[in-house]
């Protein structure tokens, strides 16, 4: 039930009230209790997670005086690891395809 505001304060009660956590339990026991869903309705709702990024900083191999051809190189080259790394590939994988 939900609160009436043409009621005065004085004349509502407190176990009359249905909270928002309240709401969403409901909700879930109404999706879980509901035996008509479809393999679909199943795959649909599905997520995917994608894996954790490995974080390495750039700045280590740039470090000291570098050409705007020998960085732009390395920069390149940085581009191409990650997107290796993003496959899924280990470190020593990607030494051996490079």
């Amino acid at each position: 039930p939900r609160v009436n505001s043409s009621l005065p304060s004085d004349e509502l009660l407190l176990e009359d009230l249905e909270t928002e956590g309240e709401r969403q339990l409901k909700s879930l026991l109404h999706q879980q209790l509901d035996t008509t869903v479809s393999i679909e309705q199943c795959k649909s709702k599905r997520r995917c997670f994608a894996p954790a990024a490995f974080y390495k900083p750039f700045g280590e191999e740039a470090a000291g005086a570098l050409t705007l051809s020998q960085f732009q190189a390395l920069q390149e080259s940085d581009k191409e690891t990650s997107s290796l790394r993003e496959l899924g590939l280990s470190d020593s994988e990607i030494l051996l395809w490079k």
